[in-house]
């Protein structure tokens, strides 16, 4: 768990140090106080997303392992944790992340909300999960008829806080005007890119980015088939 004292700007600090230093990702024990776990991210980035498209392949070719799920993984991680990657998803309920790239409990660090937009929070979750945590990649993942993005299309006039998450899809919808083929898709494939665009403004991860320590992806779900398909 994160210490109520971890803001962002003490995470960026201490990032800083320890990138510049060098050394592996370690934390002062009054902000956070880590105990062993399973090792399994210290593997490239290249390997880390190698792991999550060959896990959505078997989730789309229902050939699924079903790993890391049981109670020893349960106890294993109960320790502690060392996700691989990290996923920016949709909070669509026909888009968890586990199942679609079938993997376990302590496998993935998963932020999902609407229109898998990248907030200040949503960002900072993401920081600690690279740089504390040690995830390899962070996919930012759409889907087909994604229904924020189709609302923020249709301009669609909507209560309370739903509107924040409409205005942050703007600019993807923007982008993606005048493209050919489909507008929704077009549309939800932009927003991926301005997503990603937005994680790369952040310094920590930039600096991660710079050091081959970590990787940023587009991903686009198909909702009939199960499959996840990169964007760029």
């Amino acid at each position: 768990m994160i210490n109520k004292q971890l803001s962002r700007r003490n995470l960026l600090q201490i990032g800083t140090g320890i990138i510049s230093a060098g050394v592996a990702v370690a934390v002062s024990s009054h902000l956070i106080t880590p105990e062993p776990a399973v090792a399994q991210n210290n593997i490239s980035a290249d390997e880390a997303l190698q792991l999550l498209m060959d896990g959505n392949d078997r989730f789309a070719n229902r050939k699924r392992r079903y790993g890391n799920q049981g109670s020893t993984r349960l106890r294993e991680v109960a320790k502690g944790q060392k996700p691989f990657a990290s996923i920016l998803g949709c909070a669509d309920s026909r888009v968890p992340a586990e199942i679609v790239f079938d993997q376990g409990l302590g496998d993935l660090f998963v932020c999902r909300v609407a229109g898998n937009i990248a907030t200040p929070e949503e960002i900072g979750s993401l920081e600690f999960g690279s740089l504390v945590l040690g995830a390899k990649v962070i996919m930012v993942l759409g889907h087909e008829r994604c229904g924020a993005v189709d609302a923020t299309i249709k301009g669609a006039q909507v209560p309370g806080q739903i509107g924040s998450l409409l205005e942050a899809i703007k600019p993807g919808v923007e982008k993606s005007q005048g493209q050919p083929g489909d507008r929704l898709e077009n549309a939800c494939k932009a927003n991926i890119l301005v997503q990603i665009d937005n994680l790369k403004a952040s310094p920590v991860l930039l600096e991660l980015i710079k050091l081959n320590k970590l990787q940023i992806v587009g991903g686009y779900y198909d909702l009939d088939t199960g499959k996840v398909s990169l964007v760029s």
